[in-house]
């Protein structure tokens, strides 16, 4: 089982998930999604495996800090700001067999782990 975390080692939920994925399988490949951000198309996928459109993975605050909560700004303009902004993406993100979780709580990343 191939798991891939995109992860804020600052951020406690972050942390929480990443333990919980070594308590249920081993090591997932880390991404530090801060310095290494998803590409559009990598995010695209993302968004797609979590049924979401690019507004509903923005973290509010952060989002309007760098002005993305105007509600007319269309979803490539989003993703084009978050691949730029990446601080404005929710976290942590896991991916694993095709599908994708946020771990907001931690532990409900264990629903796509089987």
């Amino acid at each position: 089982m191939s798991v891939t975390i995109y992860h804020n080692p600052r951020c406690s939920k972050s942390r929480e998930t990443l333990q919980i994925l070594r308590d249920h399988g081993g090591e997932p490949q880390i991404i530090e999604y801060l310095t290494s951000p998803p590409d559009a198309a990598a995010l695209k996928n993302i968004l797609s495996m979590l049924g979401m459109a690019p507004r509903e993975l923005l973290r509010k605050k952060e989002a309007a800090e760098v002005g993305l909560d105007d509600v007319s700004l269309s979803n490539e303009h989003l993703i084009t700001q978050m691949v730029a902004n990446p601080a404005v993406i929710e976290r942590p993100i896991v991916v694993c067999n095709g599908k994708a979780k946020i771990g907001r709580p931690p532990e409900s990343v264990l629903e796509i782990l089987n």
